[in-house]
């Protein structure tokens, strides 16, 4: 499964950047987080609670961040056991843009899923991703709007 998107946020790449690094802002942002750590620049370990149509699972995984484009790109690859519910394993590349005095963030997603989840059906695992994906870098935008007013 792929997810690919775009969203303007207002502020500043170098703002924009920290954030995304920054394990208080992360887990307000991504939904069902209950737990996120920081364990170095590059590794982090979350845990998740999601519900996917009749599946409802609390996933722990593990986070890697390559840094080498930093500030103008990064990726991330990372993979989740969520018990009899199964575990998903995948990756996103990430660019930021300035633009104006917004940054525009973009980002190609790529996850594989197995277990309970992989039996669901492909559309309602997408549709699934994309709400949260959306409803992530909503929140992302909202908290940094936030912070720089």
């Amino acid at each position: 499964m792929e997810l690919a998107d775009e969203i303007k946020i207002e502020a500043p790449k170098h703002v924009v950047y920290a954030a995304l690094n920054d394990p208080d802002i992360l887990k307000q942002c991504i939904p069902g987080c209950e737990e996120l750590i920081k364990h170095s620049d590059t590794e982090l370990e979350a845990k998740v609670v999601l519900k996917v149509g009749p599946v409802k699972a609390r996933f722990s995984g593990n986070v890697t961040l390559n840094t080498d484009g930093a500030p103008d790109a990064f990726s991330l690859q990372g993979q989740g056991n969520g018990g009899a519910a199964g575990h998903a394993k995948g990756g996103a590349d990430v660019t930021l843009q300035d633009d104006g005095e917004g940054t525009t963030l973009k980002y190609v997603a790529k996850a594989e899923i197995g277990g309970k989840l992989a039996q669901l059906g492909s559309r309602l695992i997408q549709g699934t991703a994309k709400k949260l994906a959306a409803k992530f870098f909503q929140s992302f935008a909202d908290v940094l709007a936030q912070e720089t007013a």
